[in-house]
């Protein structure tokens, strides 16, 4: 099967992670997911130095997420994100939120397009994305 980048990250539920009744608050997932993002497009050429240096930034255009399962307090989780498909502007990436068992506690996909500061420009996803990527179509 050709490329497609993903990650996996390891990540404790703390205290602040959680409401009233000790369940992981929806929002936190999200932040938790934003960690992935932030490594998945680390590894697509947009990582932090780089990011600041070309002024080029994945934006995040929409967020579609399916909260199976609670969550708790101390729970340990896995994060996993993948590229899953590309267009001339825009992209999409999928991450999962499960535990060692595989219990599905969240699915999530984000749609981002790649933005020029300062000018707020969009762009067209890099050429050589339409070759490494382009089972991704």
């Amino acid at each position: 099967m050709p490329e497609a980048p993903t990650i996996e990250y390891h990540y404790q539920v703390m205290f602040f992670d959680t409401d009233c009744a000790a369940v992981v608050h929806n929002l936190a997932y999200l932040r938790i997911i934003e960690t992935a993002r932030t490594l998945l497009a680390a590894q697509l050429g947009f990582d932090m130095p780089a990011m600041a240096k070309d002024g080029v930034y994945p934006v995040l255009l929409r967020t579609e997420a399916d909260y199976r399962r609670p969550a708790k307090l101390c729970d340990h989780l896995i994060v996993r994100g993948r590229l899953e498909s590309i267009e001339r502007v825009r992209f999409w990436v999928g991450f999962e939120v499960v535990d060692a068992a595989g219990t599905c506690f969240v699915t999530c996909r984000q749609s981002l397009a790649l933005i020029k500061m300062p000018e707020a420009r969009p762009l067209r996803l890099p050429a050589e994305w339409s070759t490494r990527f382009a089972h991704l179509r």
